[in-house]
């Protein structure tokens, strides 16, 4: 294993130690734990706040997204591990601005139980928390069984809604509505050409041979839904549109907006790539793309590949999705 880290053991703590020095005008640790990301920019008294937990090593989900307009709060856990039900519990009262909390995060095991026992929790402090699950990986399960499906870079459209509707004063009840209208609309393939490594284990999480692709590979090294020959950016892209309007028809006057995210070790040049031919397909059938995000959203350590995600926009998605946002590592100043 190489790896630009000191000891795997410390390589959350360290990391949070990292982000706070780096933006602590942005964002703090709660009360100095190091599992636990909060905002520091001004919040207004009686908003709704909202907040993620996950396991660590998928930069910039899911502590990059605390900050003003997205997040007010993020618990994280050891390199892909759930934070425990008791830091998942004191970051929602620290983040509870008195309208409720919303608790907002990706369909794992682990992450779902400890949210559920964190809210009970929080509830006995007479804090009132929502849940909303992520689904978007279209791979991960059968449209039959859309609700074992994983979430995945579609979660951070999902923190752009939920974050702008809290701003415009939106109730909990109002904010869950629009967060799960935007889910609904939401969906997510992903592609994965070499594995990462976990610190602590040292070893790669899976393996595939040089001249193969993987169709659908999760963001923990999960098994995709198919093993193919090397692709090229186009015929990568052909799959993604072909796979997501299958359960997602677009067609004239839609309009989408499309997310190229890298999974750690893809550049920027190979996304846009991709990107372009998108772009070219989905005009092709009439859809208009607004507001592209193309970059590192929601990483895998260092695993090479990159996931597309449609996300079906109306009037008002569209408007949450321009609103203002700030954070270390996304910011969105549209009016």
């Amino acid at each position: 294993m190489k790896k630009i880290i000191n000891k795997p053991e410390n390589f959350v703590d360290e990391t949070m130690e990292g982000i706070e020095l780096a933006y602590g005008d942005k964002v703090k640790l709660l009360n100095g734990d190091k599992r636990i990301l909060v905002t520091n920019y001004p919040v207004q008294k009686g908003k709704v706040g909202i907040v993620t937990a996950g396991g660590s090593g998928h930069l910039p989900t899911f502590l990059g997204y605390v900050g003003q307009g997205l997040l007010d709060g993020c618990a994280v856990g050891n390199v892909f591990a759930s934070p425990s039900s008791q830091k998942m519990a004191d970051m929602i009262k620290a983040c509870d601005y008195g309208s409720g909390v919303l608790c907002l995060y990706g369909n794992y095991g682990g992450d779902t139980m400890n949210f559920e026992m964190a809210c009970e929790l929080a509830e006995f402090d007479d804090v009132q928390t929502a849940q909303v699950r992520v689904r978007d990986d279209v791979a991960s399960s059968p449209v039959e069984n859309a609700d074992k499906r994983r979430g995945v870079a579609g979660m951070v459209y999902a923190f752009k809604v939920a974050g702008a509707a809290a701003e415009k004063m939106m109730s909990l009840e109002e904010v869950v509505a629009v967060t799960e209208k935007a889910l609904a609309n939401i969906k997510t393939i992903g592609v994965a050409t070499s594995p990462c490594i976990v610190p602590e284990v040292g070893k790669p999480t899976f393996s595939i041979d040089e001249d193969k692709i993987e169709i659908g590979m999760g963001i923990h090294g999960e098994p995709g839904i198919e093993v193919r020959q090397m692709m090229t950016a186009d015929e990568i892209a052909q799959v993604a549109v072909d796979t997501l309007t299958k359960e997602m028809p677009l067609g004239e006057g839609d309009e989408v907006s499309v997310m190229v995210n890298g999974l750690g070790a893809t550049p920027l040049e190979e996304q846009l790539i991709v990107y372009r031919k998108l772009h070219m397909l989905l005009a092709d059938k009439g859809v208009k793309v607004y507001m592209p995000h193309i970059g590192e959203f929601a990483t895998s350590m260092e695993m090479a590949g990159l996931s597309v995600t449609f996300f079906k926009l109306d009037a008002q998605l569209k408007e949450l999705l321009a609103s203002p946002a700030k954070s270390p590592f996304y910011t969105n100043l549209n009016k």
